[in-house]
């Protein structure tokens, strides 16, 4: 049954209830609190803000139709600043509000910074944007009886192999690699390592840069050097706009691939002619002529009023998300974490959501919900994303159900 809802709320958290009927607004103590955390300012916003959005957009759908049984949901909203000391006391402090659940997460060490809380409190977490593998994997059976973390965002490891099968597929084997210095960037050089290897492609060169860095034209030749066939970065928007204007000064044009991030507003904007052709893995393409026709398009747009979306893969899985979270709890009809973990790893209800057809996306053995024939190969074209193969394109339109 629904436990009694706390009714004091921390003064320094945003306290954000979308939508809401009068009597629920009057009454806060009485919605069930969900926590939200993200970047929503720094490099890093574009996908935090987008996700936010995403978030926000189904969390005043659920109102509309009356909430969870009869109860609606209210967000509590914190900015992490991508900073993992401030995303680890965040989650403290939604632990101590006793949330119901929460939802976010962009950024791989804020995520590595974060989950204990949640895992110790026994607080379901569903991670929306951060792609680090590990962070699904830490609590999962047999290191742990139970574990409390979700993910609707692809791994790394998955984004690894798109692009390494990608690379295979046009006989590019010599490869030049930079990723920054943040566990995400780490992690992302590891993976692509390990997988590149299995296919035969060989790392000629590898550099790393420091987020905030303004020239990496010292790695970029170094790279160039090696007379590696491909560029592979991965890092997020400001630094990957940069590494794509040191590589054209240097007129070296061999292809440019990378993480999903090549795919922010930041990046595309602050790369410009540079940043055309980018390739990167995607979940989300808002492709031309689409708003009309799609939805959560739609609905974002009269919502927001605004056509660009920062970061749309970010938007549609927070998005995706809430719904999936909205599905457990009502399906758990209960406030318990381990209540709503185990309607999560058994969700009886499917779910047609903006990034693909949800027929039961977690089990006890399984907290990712994306597969690898989900994702779709983006290209940056003349300032912003489009499929990079026709065959993408179709696809991008058909039930994508996940890969068992």
């Amino acid at each position: 049954m629904w436990r009694k809802a706390v009714p004091s709320i921390v003064l320094s958290c945003t306290f954000s209830v979308i939508g809401l009927p009068a009597q629920a607004q009057q009454d806060p103590a009485a919605a069930l609190r969900i926590g939200v955390s993200g970047p929503f300012s720094g490099g890093s916003s574009p996908m935090g803000q987008s996700m936010l959005n995403g978030i926000r957009l189904a969390v005043d759908e659920i109102n509309h139709i009356g909430g969870i049984n009869g109860r609606t949901i209210a967000l509590i909203e914190r900015d992490d600043q991508a900073k993992n000391e401030i995303g680890a006391k965040i989650a403290q402090e939604f632990v101590r509000q006793n949330v119901v659940a929460a939802i976010g997460i962009v950024n791989t060490g804020v995520g590595l910074a974060s989950i204990d809380a949640y895992q110790a409190a026994k607080i379901p977490l569903l991670i929306a944007v951060s792609t680090g593998t590990s962070l699904t994997r830490k609590y999962a059976p047999p290191q742990a009886a139970e574990n409390y973390i979700f993910r609707i965002s692809p791994t790394l490891d998955l984004e690894a192999k798109v692009l390494v099968a990608d690379l295979k597929r046009r006989g590019l084997t010599n490869v030049a690699l930079l990723a920054d210095t943040t566990a995400y960037g780490e992690a992302g050089l590891k993976s692509f390592a390990q997988h590149g290897k299995l296919a035969g492609i060989k790392l000629l060169s590898e550099e790393r840069f420091n987020i905030g860095d303004l020239d990496m034209s010292a790695q970029v030749r170094r790279a160039k050097a090696s007379a590696a066939q491909a560029l592979v970065v991965w890092g997020i928007g400001p630094e990957l706009a940069i590494i794509a204007k040191n590589r054209e000064q240097q007129r070296w044009k061999v292809p440019l691939l990378g993480s999903w991030t090549f795919s922010m507003r930041n990046f595309i904007d602050g790369a410009g002619k540079a940043g055309e052709g980018a390739l990167m893995p995607q979940t989300f393409i808002q492709d031309v002529g689409s708003t009309s026709k799609n939805s959560f398009l739609l609905a974002y747009r009269r919502t927001f009023k605004t056509d660009t979306i920062s970061s749309p893969m970010s938007a549609a899985q927070g998005y995706d998300g809430m719904h999936l979270l909205y599905l457990a709890m009502r399906q758990a009809d209960s406030t318990e974490g381990v209540k709503i973990k185990e309607a999560f790893e058994n969700l009886k209800s499917r779910y047609q959501g903006v990034i693909t057809n949800y027929h039961k996306p977690f089990s006890s053995l399984d907290h990712d919900a994306i597969t690898q024939n989900m994702l779709l190969l983006g290209k940056v074209t003349a300032g912003r994303i489009d499929y990079a193969y026709a065959d993408d394109q179709r696809r991008g339109a058909l039930m994508r159900l996940k890969d068992k």
